[in-house]
């Protein structure tokens, strides 16, 4: 997996070091473990996927690059993702809107020692304005529009990393640098996720 990613322009030794220590396979339901590492995304339950292995890369890098130490991650998902950000960064905080998600990324994350992880079953929309700023926050689903309690969350000259939905339904992985109450805006590539919803689900 780790050399594919390399082949595919993931350039950052570190994110590749730690996805290949990492048990890929322990985030998914013992039926589809056997296919955790193809380049493909999988199904984790509840309308939510295990996002391929080249887009955790490709944003773990784009996280690393600011050398962030407060990170915020809204969608905590199977905890994939959180894993991966959480052997980068000092401090990292994880919002999911799905009870039985969040309780599976708990377990996990126990299990796995990730000891600088704090999570929570929350709306990922509001962030977690207690703990701000944080100098990067990640969204794990696409967004229309950035809610405003996430950019207001962000340090000045933090970096906010999503992928956002265009108006013809195309969506894009996009940087977005806070400076002063302005935002820069900065398209990467194409990629395709699950929707940024609202509520909680117990």
């Amino acid at each position: 997996m780790v050399q594919r990613l390399h082949e595919q322009g993931i350039e950052d030794s570190l994110v590749l070091d730690i996805m290949a220590r990492e048990p890929r396979h322990l985030f998914l339901d013992e039926a589809l473990s056997h296919r955790a590492y193809e380049d493909t995304a999988l199904p984790i339950g509840h309308a939510q996927t295990l996002s391929q292995p080249w887009i955790v890369a490709r944003m773990s890098e784009l996280v690393h690059e600011q050398q962030p130490t407060r990170v915020l991650e809204i969608g905590t998902g199977s905890g994939y993702q959180t894993l991966i950000l959480a052997r980068m960064v000092e401090e990292l905080w994880s919002v999911e809107r799905i009870n039985a998600l969040h309780r599976q990324a708990a377990k996990r994350m126990r299990l796995l020692k990730a000891h600088n992880v704090r999570l929570r079953l929350a709306d990922g929309g509001h962030g977690w304005p207690e703990a701000a700023p944080f100098d990067v926050i990640l969204l794990t689903a696409c967004a229309s529009e950035l809610p405003e309690p996430l950019l207001s969350q962000l340090v000045e000259g933090g970096v906010l990393i999503a992928p956002l939905e265009a108006h013809d339904g195309s969506q894009w992985l996009t940087r977005v640098r806070r400076c002063g109450e302005s935002y820069e805006h900065e398209r990467l590539e194409p990629v395709r996720f699950v929707p940024l919803l609202e509520g909680v689900i117990r």
